[in-house]
């Protein structure tokens, strides 16, 4: 297979997983971070998890993917933010 093949057809839904220490703005910060990538995201195409200790929170953020590259600069953005720990 190509490398520059994708799997995804685009444009499609597309969800993230985002962990990070739990914050009061955290979550608000994540929406913030992916709408300058996808402007049709909104806090409702969120899911919250806590950890079992509360100490971290996860995001599902699913995100209306358009390229392969927007994916990539939503990945890369999420995971260079300080307050997130891992990106999946």
């Amino acid at each position: 297979m190509d490398p520059n093949e994708s799997l995804i057809e685009y444009p499609s839904d597309f969800p993230i997983k985002v962990m990070g220490a739990t914050h009061a703005d955290f979550a608000a910060t994540i929406v913030e971070v992916v709408t300058k990538y996808d402007p049709t995201f909104h806090a409702g195409k969120m899911q919250t998890r806590p950890s079992a200790k509360g100490n971290y929170t996860g995001l599902t953020v699913t995100v209306r993917a358009t390229s392969r590259e927007m994916l990539d600069d939503v990945y890369r953005a999420l995971s260079t933010h300080h307050m997130v720990k891992m990106v999946l």
